[in-house]
């Protein structure tokens, strides 16, 4: 668990969202990890819209290490979409990609994720110290292929 450990507590910031099937948006965004003692860590992610502040999407879920330094994570949609991602954890780099998208007969047709974190720079020394968690999120939906959907920078 110590390289998912930088990880740990609340970030806050802004980001941007993009995709051909929607207007670009800037949104504020909130990420809690904790844990409770077991080999894993909890998850939450709330995002709002920078305009008028209603809310925009909301996910939940487990982060695990699964190796020396891999990682599985497993979440929740409240949009009907559930998600299972694996990867790699690599001085202060985090890629993951979908093994998993379930949707529910109602959900958007999502079919495959990937999502890089970034924290505090790209290099071990800096790892965590700097406060900052940058990530970047591709997706494949509503039979387009995977490409870029948000970008965002959060401070602890």
């Amino acid at each position: 668990m110590e390289h998912l450990q930088p990880l740990l507590g609340c970030w806050t910031g802004e980001g941007e969202g993009e995709y051909p099937t929607i207007e670009p948006f800037r949104y504020g965004e909130e990420v809690r990890f904790w844990h409770s003692g077991k080999p894993f860590l909890a998850y939450s992610q709330r995002t709002w819209s920078l305009d008028d502040g209603r809310p925009l999407h909301a996910e939940t879920g487990y982060w695990r290490a699964s190796g020396a330094r891999q990682v599985e994570v497993v979440l929740a949609h409240p949009t009907g979409i559930v998600e299972i991602d694996e990867g790699v954890v690599s001085d202060g780099v985090i890629d993951l990609h979908s093994t998993f998208v379930g949707c529910t007969t109602t959900a958007k047709a999502v079919t495959q994720l990937s999502r890089r974190f970034v924290l505090g720079g790209h290099d071990a020394a800096s790892e965590g110290t700097a406060g900052t968690l940058s990530y970047t999120l591709s997706m494949a939906a509503a039979g387009l292929p995977l490409q870029h959907h948000l970008a965002a920078t959060l401070h602890r």
